[in-house]
């Protein structure tokens, strides 16, 4: 409980067996009141680490829903809890769990209902490991949506994020995509809502056992989040009606 909130963090998992328990050695637990795992049809042994570490939620899908489809998993169970903080932590240790407490903070203290660990602010990214491609793709992809979002985040791919419950309460993710554009599209829905996000400098890994997309499903990926932001700017100046942010 921080300052009489319900903290939750909700791991999305795939095939995390190799990396679940160092992540979640790392998570300050004194801080947080429930961990939920979902384990999106793993082929490996994540359902039985999560059981040795003692983790009390865990969720298992029979068929895998994708990366979005886990989180809708994620969410909805956070706040069947009745969680007031939820934070996304993903279990292959590419974020680092010890940002956690700063993140809780931030939304505990009502600086801001959504904080995002961002791995371009400052210039760690390329020494941590993050591939030159996928580098400047993200410069490239970042620039282009703030000018259509009229925004000024550092990045929008990092996939370490934490919200307040009245933002999940508030967007109807349900619609969203079951791939990866479900991140892009959420931020689209909470600047449509009026939410603002702050950002923490998180520092970059990226080895062997995190988890990442080739690069085909990259392109797929960086047109995905493009057409993301063009429909938002187009909703906005209502010339088009987008099902994500009207319902």
């Amino acid at each position: 409980m921080y300052q009489n909130k319900k903290v939750v963090v909700v791991l999305p998992a795939y095939n995390a067996a190799k990396t679940l328990e160092q992540t979640y050695r790392e998570i300050p637990l004194d801080y947080v009141d429930e961990v939920v795992l979902v384990d999106d049809a793993s082929k490996d042994d994540t359902v039985k680490v999560a059981q040795s570490l003692g983790i009390k939620h865990i969720i298992i899908h029979e068929k895998n829903k994708g990366y979005g489809g886990n989180q809708k998993t994620c969410y909805k169970k956070a706040l069947e809890l009745g969680a007031d903080i939820v934070i996304m932590l993903h279990p292959d240790y590419q974020y680092t769990p010890k940002l956690l407490l700063a993140m809780i903070s931030i939304i505990g203290n009502e600086l801001y209902p959504v904080v995002f660990g961002s791995r371009i602010l400052g210039k760690g990214a390329l020494k941590g490991g993050m591939p030159l491609y996928k580098y400047i793709a993200n410069r490239g992809l970042t620039f282009v949506q703030n000018l259509l979002m009229n925004q000024k985040l550092s990045e929008y791919h990092t996939g370490y994020r934490a919200f307040s419950a009245e933002v999940l309460k508030k967007l109807d993710f349900t619609h969203n995509s079951d791939d990866f554009v479900f991140d892009n599209e959420m931020i689209a829905q909470i600047f449509y809502n009026g939410f603002e996000i702050a950002e923490v400098t998180c520092p970059t890994k990226y080895f062997k056992e995190a988890s990442s997309i080739n690069f085909r499903r990259s392109m797929k990926y960086g047109f995905g989040v493009l057409g993301v932001s063009l429909k938002y700017f187009l909703t906005k100046l209502g010339l088009y009606r987008w099902r994500v942010l009207k319902g």
